[in-house]
């Protein structure tokens, strides 16, 4: 492995992520941890456990006494885990550091530690969900959206059961006067697979154009539903439909569905009174299309759902988010990329990361309550909050408010202030007070820091995200 100090400075600089782990250890590192570390490093890929280095920002070199004895403890680590971790010290001008080098697991397989499958949540180590498991042990198989729909069709049944239409012209494309062409492009986004003379809907293809999904045994189990209460819990159904169409197909169909299962709230202007939806139509739009894109397509039995009630709206899609729902507004990753992929460039969601911000923003120019990004047991629910004054807003709104404004606004070079905030919560500036407790509560709860440490003025201050 052979570290260098350039190197391990290096790190020192980079975040701690999905390759570096930092750890103090400035007497000694509890074996079990070190196994554990070891355990979860290698289901993620594999990466560096470094002893003797402080782990906030700015890092810096505090020495290490651990493990005095590399081969000892590698030959430890083998005899419980099975895997060979290398590892070796450099000596740092500011004390000794520790470096595991800590290799990926084998294609297929997770590792465990006494029973438990590891992986890092932040600063914890967390047992992985069932579809992070399944999804490794899967690892070499055909993932659902290549699998097949329907099997040996003629090309006249694909442009029959398949809505060949709607791709054209999403892409603004005349449709071709042959049918050899429709084909030929459909095969070429993987929509369909030549088989023989005949061929083959894959997943991808029937879930994203299907002109009826219940044709298609595989994927009718994949329709969203849309359900609206009576009032602000399940007691009372007002109405429950299932989406027909593919998530291509019928998109326009289900987002004009759900805005006419809207409550409007009536805006008084300067002469006249006006009804207005609820939520902004942009970010129910992006809601729904991550909802679709985003949910794990191997769970059986539960599908993305939109519920309505009287003060809320909530989306949600099966599997959990593989992101902190804290880090949705700056982070990205796609759990159905194929699928993502074709969906952004027909324009029905937005291009990678750009989503949830385009939703925050939108909900701050409606002076709604913050959305809520919950992850549960075994699915991720995204929720919009009805209009509320903001002495009815609870403290964890406001908290949450505060700590999306100020990613918002870090996200766009610009910084969160006293005077930024009270815009957002339309407040007058003789509120300033109040706003500068919300600051304070975010600050406390660990969301957001000052960018400047120095600072004395609380309504000049200037605020950054805590991952800034």
């Amino acid at each position: 492995m052979s570290v260098t100090i350039e190197q391990l400075e290096r790190w020192m600089q980079a975040l701690e992520g999905e390759r570096l782990e930092f750890k103090e250890a400035k007497n000694q590192y509890d074996i079990t941890k070190l196994h554990r570390y070891c355990v979860a490093l290698a289901n993620e890929g594999g990466g560096k456990l470094i002893l003797g280095v402080n782990d906030a920002k700015p890092r810096r070199v505090v020495g290490s006494k651990a493990f005095l004895n590399l081969n000892d403890i590698k030959a430890q680590i083998f005899d419980k885990l099975r895997i060979r971790v290398d590892a070796e010290v450099v000596n740092h001008p500011e004390g000794r550091v520790v470096v595991f080098d800590i290799p990926g697991r084998p294609r297929g397989t997770a590792l465990h530690f006494d029973g438990a499958y590891l992986m890092r949540v932040g600063e914890d180590l967390v047992p992985m969900s069932a579809d992070q498991l399944r999804k490794i042990f899967d690892e070499g198989k055909p993932d659902f959206l290549s699998q097949i729909a329907a099997a040996a069709q003629s090309a006249e049944d694909v442009v029959r059961l398949l809505d060949t239409q709607i791709y054209f012209d999403l892409l603004d494309q005349p449709y071709p006067a042959e049918r050899k062409t429709v084909i030929e492009r459909f095969e070429n986004e993987k929509l369909i697979v030549k088989n023989g003379t005949a061929y083959d809907i894959t997943n991808l293809g029937a879930l994203l154009l299907a002109k009826n999904l219940q044709k298609f045994d595989t994927v009718k189990t994949k329709a969203p539903r849309v359900t609206v209460y009576n009032g602000t819990n399940k007691l009372s159904t007002k109405s429950d439909v299932f989406g027909q169409m593919g998530y291509i197909a019928g998109f326009e169909r289900l987002i004009d569905y759900i805005d006419s299962r809207l409550p409007t709230n009536e805006v008084i202007r300067k002469a006249f009174r006006e009804e207005v939806k609820m939520f902004p139509g942009i970010a129910i739009r992006e809601l729904v299309a991550n909802a679709l894109v985003h949910q794990d397509l191997e769970q059986e039995g539960i599908f993305v759902t939109v519920d309505i009630y009287s003060d809320r709206m909530e989306i949600s899609n099966p599997g959990l988010s593989p992101i902190d729902p804290n880090r949705l507004l700056d982070s990205y990753q796609s759990r159905n990329e194929t699928l993502a992929d074709l969906m952004r460039r027909l324009g029905v969601c937005e291009r990678q990361g750009s989503g949830i911000d385009k939703v925050i923003l939108h909900v701050e120019a409606w002076q709604l309550p913050a959305p809520d990004f919950r992850n549960a047991e075994k699915h991720f629910t995204a929720v919009l909050f009805s209009h509320i004054p903001f002495s009815e807003m609870s403290r964890k709104d406001k908290i949450r408010a505060c700590y999306q404004h100020c990613g918002l606004k870090f996200l766009t070079n610009e910084r969160m202030t006293n005077q930024t905030l009270r815009e957002r919560f339309d407040l007058p500036e003789a509120k300033a007070d109040v706003v500068s407790g919300v600051i304070k509560n975010t600050v406390d709860e660990g969301m957001i820091r000052l960018e400047d440490p120095e600072s004395t003025s609380k309504r000049y201050a200037r605020y950054v995200p805590y991952w800034a």
